[in-house]
C-alpha cells in the first residue's frame, strides 16, 4: 500500500508537471509571461516542499512514538518545537507516555509482589493451564506433590468453586479449594492446598482429652472403694473357695481396668520431649531385644539393616523407645504368626518393614480409639503419632505391596 507522503509527492509532482506543460503551450510565444509563470511554478514547488516537511514532521514523530510503544519503551519523550500544532501533539504524547510508564511500573510491582507472595506462601498453590494440566506450582505445593503423588489426582478431580478436605496418609489433613481466573478471555484454574493437620489435631486432642479425663475420674472414684471392699472381704474369715476365687477375679479385673485407663491418661499427659543426643541404632537394637521374646512366641523373625557406625539424632530416648515398641507391636499383630520384621536405617530415615496383611483403612490409621482388633484400645498408633509430632519428625505407614508394609520415620537434622 502506497504511503501518504508518497501520494503527496506524486500529486505535487504531477500537478506541477502539468502546469509546466500548460505554461509552455500557452506562453511559449511570449517569453516574459513564460518566465513569470515558471517563477510562480518554482515558488509553488518551494511552498509545497515546505508544507510537505511541516506536515510530514508530525507523522515522523508519531511513527517514532508508535515504534517506542511497540517496543514497550516508555522512556521516549519529545521536546517542544515552538510550533503550536506540533507542541499540542507532543504534549498529549508525553502525557500518554508518562501514564503508560506509571501503569507499567505499578503493574510490574504488583506482579513482583504477587510472585513473591505465591513463592513464599505456606499454602500450596497449583496453577493449571487451559487444558487443566499442571503449569506452575510454588515450593510448598512442589513439596506436597513429592510426598503425596496422589494429591494431583484429587486436584484434577475437583470442580471449579469446590473445596474438599482430604487425608491421604492417615496423618496429615489438607483442604483443597479450586477456583479460576480469566486469562486472555479464557478461564484458567488454580488450586490452593492448605494443611489443616495442626488445627485438626489440636481440636481432636482437646475433645478426646476431655473424654479421657472424665472417664478416668469416674473409673478411679469407683475402683478405689470397690478394691477396698474386696480387700476387706478377702481378709474376712471364714470365706469359702468359690467366693474367694470370685473376689480375686473381680480384683484382677479392676486392676486391668486401672491399667486400661492409665494407658489413655498417658496419651493425654504426654510431656514435651527432653531432646538429647542419642544413637538411633542402639535404641533400635535395645527395643528389638525387649520385644524379641514376644516375637519368638509368634514365630516372627527380626532382621537388621543398620550401619556399622553410630547414627546420632536429637531425641527423647524413652519416648522414642515407647513409639518403637508400639510400632513393633502393631507389626506383630498385623503378621499374626510366622513372618518377618526388618529394621533399616537409610540416611536420616528409619524404616520398619513387616510381612503382615497390610493396611485396610489408611485414612483412620492414627485416629484415636480406632482399632481393627476386637479387643484393641485404638491408642497405640495415636501415641506414636503424638510422640513423633512432638519431635517434629515426618512419618508414614504405607503398604507398598503384598507382605510389604513400611513404617517410615524421617528424622530432622
Amino acid at each position: 500500500m502506497m504511503k501518504l507522503r508518497t501520494k503527496y509527492l506524486l500529486f505535487v509532482s504531477i500537478l506541477h508537471g502539468v502546469a509546466l506543460v500548460l505554461t509552455y503551450y500557452i506562453f511559449r510565444e511570449n517569453r516574459w509571461l513564460f518566465l513569470v509563470s515558471e517563477v510562480f511554478i518554482a515558488l509553488s514547488l518551494v511552498v509545497a516542499w515546505r508544507l510537505y516537511r511541516q506536515l510530514i514532521a508530525p507523522l515522523k514523530m508519531l511513527m517514532q512514538g508508535v515504534e517506542a510503544i511497540r517496543d514497550k519503551d516508555f522512556n521516549v519523550k519529545f521536546l517542544a518545537t515552538g510550533k503550536y500544532e506540533m507542541d499540542q501533539l507532543i504534549s498529549v504524547y508525553n502525557q500518554m507516555i508518562d501514564q503508560l510508564r506509571q501503569e507499567r511500573t505499578l503493574q510490574e510491582q504488583q506482579h513482583f509482589f504477587l510472585e513473591k507472595l505465591i513463592q513464599t506462601s505456606p499454602t500450596g498453590i497449583i496453577i493449571l493451564d487451559y487444558d487443566g494440566k499442571l503449569q506452575q506450582i510454588n515450593p510448598r505445593a512442589q513439596q506436597l506433590l513429592q510426598s503425596l503423588p496422589s494429591l494431583l489426582e484429587e486436584v484434577q478431580a475437583l470442580g471449579s468453586g469446590e473445596s474438599r478436605s482430604i487425608s491421604l496418609n492417615g496423618v496429615n489433613t489438607y483442604k483443597l479449594q479450586k477456583s479460576h481466573f480469566i486469562d486472555r478471555g479464557f478461564p484458567r484454574h488454580f488450586v490452593m492446598v492448605e494443611e489443616l493437620t495442626a488445627e485438626i489435631l489440636a481440636a481432636e486432642k482437646k475433645v478426646y482429652g476431655k473424654v479421657i479425663r472424665m472417664m478416668a475420674h469416674e473409673v478411679n472414684n469407683t475402683i478405689g472403694p470397690v478394691n477396698s471392699i474386696i480387700a476387706s472381704t478377702l481378709q474376712a474369715q471364714p470365706l469359702d473357695a468359690q467366693h474367694r476365687s470370685a473376689l480375686e477375679v473381680a480384683a484382677e479385673r479392676n486392676q486391668h481396668l486401672n491399667r486400661f485407663m492409665r494407658n489413655f491418661a498417658d496419651l493425654v499427659k504426654l510431656p514435651p520431649p527432653d531432646r538429647k543426643r542419642a544413637d538411633l541404632s542402639a535404641i533400635v537394637k535395645r527395643v528389638a531385644t525387649l520385644m524379641e521374646v514376644q516375637a519368638t512366641g509368634r514365630d516372627i523373625r527380626f532382621s537388621f539393616q543398620l550401619p556399622a557406625q553410630a547414627v546420632w539424632v536429637q531425641a527423647d530416648s524413652q519416648q522414642l523407645e515407647q513409639a518403637l515398641i508400639n510400632i513393633i507391636r502393631n507389626s506383630m499383630e498385623a503378621i499374626g504368626r510366622g513372618g518377618d520384621i526388618t529394621f533399616g536405617i537409610h540416611g536420616a530415615e528409619l524404616v520398619i518393614t513387616d510381612t503382615g496383611s497390610g493396611i485396610q483403612d489408611p485414612a483412620s490409621l492414627f485416629s484415636p480409639f480406632y482399632s481393627t482388633k476386637p479387643d484393641g484400645q485404638g491408642i497405640g498408633l495415636t501415641l506414636v503419632r503424638e510422640i513423633l509430632l512432638h519431635h517434629g519428625w515426618d512419618f508414614s505407614l504405607e503398604t507398598h505391596g503384598e507382605k510389604d508394609t513400611r513404617f517410615t520415620i524421617r528424622f530432622g537434622s
